[in-house]
């Protein structure tokens, strides 16, 4: 019996989200702890065990005729920034091309992705996830020109960094998007001046990588946070983690929209951030 399968990672955004819809510019990784698989096996009509729209939806836009059984699972923690929606889909999308075989070049994976997403299911969501996920590594993208521009970075290039996360604080990224998007395209000063600075951030951040300099690495994500807050009103939760680390000698940035943070060491932060009910890991990237 014909089986293929495809995976993708969580993700953590590092510096400039969420500029990735605004003309921005962000640097985003992998996470391997944490992702989505996807197995078909061919059967006699289309089954998607359990039911899932993000999957049912990539299937429609890809390879509409596929008989198969679709099996499922994610284990990135939900609704905290980590990408596991999109993880879901283009691990979709891989085992689609293989089981169909047909190539999908991974710059095209990313727009494919998104499209399920914002298109066939109405969501509010950028490129970013699905570039980290599709290139499967340390990304730094540029949107600001008329083709985003994508360079894969080394993640050993990286300092140590944490991860951290509250399942009581989840909250949909889709609720700061969309405020967001509205006051974007009614020209809010505001959010316009913070998507530029934003971007500026990330690439202060691949630059001091590229540098060797973790001390300005550092200064990016910090100040990535600080334009975030400046432009939109943040769950008391999150600033609490935040705030929390930053008392502990270390950096701090959302991870993403949802509410997990990501910054450098100490591990002094990690004890404290535990016993505010976070969960704390060091990211395999």
């Amino acid at each position: 019996m014909r089986t293929c399968s495809g995976s993708a990672h969580a993700r953590a955004a590092l510096a400039g989200n969420p500029s990735d819809g605004y003309g921005g510019a962000v640097l985003a990784v992998v996470v391997r702890d944490f992702g989505a698989h996807v197995e078909l096996t061919a059967a006699p009509e289309l089954r998607v065990d359990p039911p899932s729209e993000l999957v049912e939806a990539a299937v429609r836009r890809f390879a509409p005729g596929t008989r198969a059984r679709l099996r499922w699972r994610c284990d990135v923690p939900m609704e905290v920034g980590l990408a596991g929606s999109s993880a879901i889909v283009v691990a979709t999308l891989r085992a689609l091309a293989a089981f169909n075989e047909r190539a999908i070049p991974v710059d095209e994976l990313p727009e494919i992705a998104l499209a399920v997403e914002v298109e066939d299911l109405g969501m509010a969501a950028g490129l970013q996830d699905r570039v980290a996920q599709a290139y499967d590594t340390l990304v730094f993208m540029d949107f600001s020109g008329a083709v985003p521009v994508y360079q894969p970075l080394d993640p050993a290039l990286l300092p140590p960094l944490y991860l951290a996360w509250r399942a009581d604080a989840s909250e949909p990224s889709s609720v700061v998007h969309s405020e967001l998007r509205a006051r974007h395209a009614d020209g809010d000063a505001a959010v316009r001046g913070g998507m530029r600075r934003l971007g500026e951030q990330a690439r202060a951040a691949r630059d001091a990588l590229l540098d060797g300099d973790h001390a300005a690495f550092a200064q990016a994500l910090d100040r990535s946070y600080d334009e975030r807050a400046a432009m939109v009103a943040l769950d008391p939760r999150h600033v609490a983690m935040v705030e929390t680390a930053r008392a502990h000698g270390a950096t701090a940035n959302y991870a993403g929209s949802g509410g997990a943070i990501v910054g450098t060491e100490p591990e002094a932060a990690w004890r404290a951030l535990e016993r505010q009910g976070c969960r704390v890991v060091v990211p395999q990237v």
